[in-house]
């Protein structure tokens, strides 16, 4: 087994040149604005800190809403899964997919239409057409070398220091993704979730009950002691014989686990699968499904967004959904299938019929977008697949416990469409102005009052990851690493200083210092 080497650091290009273009969320034609940047390569680490300053990635762009300027503000929100509890009409979606597995039942009302996802590709269009308009000449694989011959002296320190703590032992990728992508039926599935002693709630225990539900089950147990045959009449669970459960058991609310891998019969109608494979670098399993993958995509695209058969190609499909600039990171403390960019892909009797598109980043699954055979929009797939989600994150936190967020893009309450992603709780929005978390609950009262809005209630309070030294930020510059003490003393033009500045106040001190801003 070979050890783990760290990453090489992030180099980006940042765009300083901004004007507003066409808006996906409300079709105003010039009410987006966003600062935007180029990655040509990303850690995880650095995915992770930038995406909780309020950055998002589509494709290998990385944009951050311009908040008190753009017409829709974009929120970033978290859900925490250990603590989740599925709602009512989230239990209706999961039953009704059981009931589709099991006996082929298509509810009545099940074709309602229904948001399932953010239209980030609208949202950053205007964006891209701004990189289209943009001369960039460097060249990414000129970059990379230059970059790996620059840092080469570096990387052979870590190695010695990496020898001398001890070889780490590595589970080889592929073997990852074949177990993940082994076909296994989902229904059979099993995940225990148990945090941590002192970490969360116990989701292995109930809820807290009323004092009346409890004085019945009391009483209740003192019926099934007096009981002979220490059961009751009456109670009867599937599969199980009445004799068997004792009628309390019925009181425990089922968790998100029970009700997704529920037993199906083996006569049942349909099989479902979710394979997760890694899309970049590309790995085999992705490589073998991408043509069927960009055709669900396509009819997704004409069908649910109405777009002409001539926009969803291939290139299309391959920059916004598969080209990633997160590295593929397998530590040994880290998740099995390692840290990056994935597809989950939903297989029915052998085809697929959904996938989402997912970052898995030290402290949290990341959902990017969700596309789906819009012939199975009757299952409500985009609920089913964010539930999926969260069952998968907390399924990655057995092993790494750190990993215990799931991020889904943006909130945005000036859009109602886009409002959906406030049911999954608990959850929290990003403070755009000081970068901390606020419960929703709290956040939801301003935002009825005004589009934006500074959660942090402490007036006195400031972003404590701002850039504090501008001399300490790496710059990459003729094909060397260097900090911007150094690069500054070369440069002649007054507005340089003010570009840097700007974008290390956006991506914090922390991400300025790790991460490699190309200048020319």
């Amino acid at each position: 087994m070979a050890s783990w080497s760290a990453p090489s650091p992030s180099l980006v290009e940042y765009f300083e040149d901004r004007s507003f273009f066409h808006c996906g969320y409300c079709k105003n034609k010039s009410g987006s604005l966003s600062h935007g940047m180029w990655a040509h390569s990303m850690t995880v680490q650095d995915y992770q800190d930038l995406i909780d300053r309020g950055w998002r990635r589509s494709g290998t762009y990385v944009y951050k809403p311009v908040m008190n300027q753009t017409c829709c503000p974009q929120y970033t929100i978290r859900c925490h899964p250990l603590q989740f509890q599925p709602s009512k009409s989230h239990k209706k979606v999961l039953k009704k997919m059981l009931k589709f597995l099991a006996k082929g039942e298509i509810s009545k009302d099940s074709c309602e239409d229904e948001p399932m996802d953010s239209t980030m590709e609208d949202a950053v269009a205007g964006d891209f057409a701004l990189i289209n308009k943009l001369d960039i000449k460097c060249d990414l694989k000129t970059l990379s070398s230059d970059l790996k011959g620059s840092i080469e002296s570096e990387e052979k320190k870590k190695e010695k220091s990496l020898k001398k703590e001890g070889s780490k032992e590595l589970i080889h990728p592929q073997a990852i993704e074949e177990k993940l992508g082994s076909g296994e039926p989902s229904h059979s599935i099993k995940v225990h979730i148990g945090p941590k002693p002192g970490k969360g709630a116990d989701l292995s225990k109930p809820p807290c009950r009323k004092a009346k539900e409890m004085r019945k089950e009391r009483k209740r147990l003192k019926l099934m002691q007096q009981n002979a045959a220490g059961a009751f009449e009456g109670f009867q669970a599937q599969g199980q014989p009445a004799s068997l459960l004792p009628k309390a058991k019925s009181n425990q609310p089922k968790s998100l686990e029970d009700l997704i891998f529920e037993s199906l019969p083996e006569n049942a109608s349909h099989k479902l699968e979710v394979r997760v494979v890694r899309s970049s670098p590309p790995s085999p399993q992705f490589k073998a499904t991408f043509q069927e993958s960009y055709q669900v995509y396509k009819r997704y695209q004409m069908v649910i967004h109405k777009d002409p058969p001539d926009k969803p190609t291939v290139s299309q499909f391959t920059r916004f959904l598969c080209s990633s600039p997160l590295e593929a990171e397998h530590p040994a403390n880290g998740p099995e299938c390692g840290y990056g960019s994935f597809h989950q892909q939903y297989w029915l009797d052998g085809k697929i019929i959904a996938v989402g598109v997912i970052d898995i980043l030290p402290y949290c699954v990341s959902s990017v977008y969700l596309y789906y055979d819009p012939d199975y929009s009757f299952l409500s797939l985009g609920v089913y697949s964010a539930l999926r989600e969260i069952a998968f994150t907390r399924q990655l936190h057995e092993k790494t416990s750190q990993l215990s967020y799931y991020y889904m893009g943006f909130y945005i309450h000036s859009c109602p469409k886009m409002r959906y992603k406030g049911q999954y709780r608990p959850s929290d929005l990003l403070c755009p102005e000081t970068y901390v978390w606020v419960p929703i609950e709290q956040c939801l009262p301003s935002l009825d009052n005004s589009k934006y809005c500074r959660f942090n209630q402490d007036p006195q309070a400031v972003d404590e990851g701002r850039c504090k030294d501008l001399d300490r930020v790496r710059v990459f510059h003729r094909r060397a690493a260097m900090p911007y003490g150094v690069y500054k003393n070369h440069q002649e033009d007054p507005s340089e200083e003010a570009a840097v500045l700007e974008y290390a106040n956006l991506v914090g001190q922390k991400c300025s210092e790790r991460m490699l801003l190309f200048r020319q």
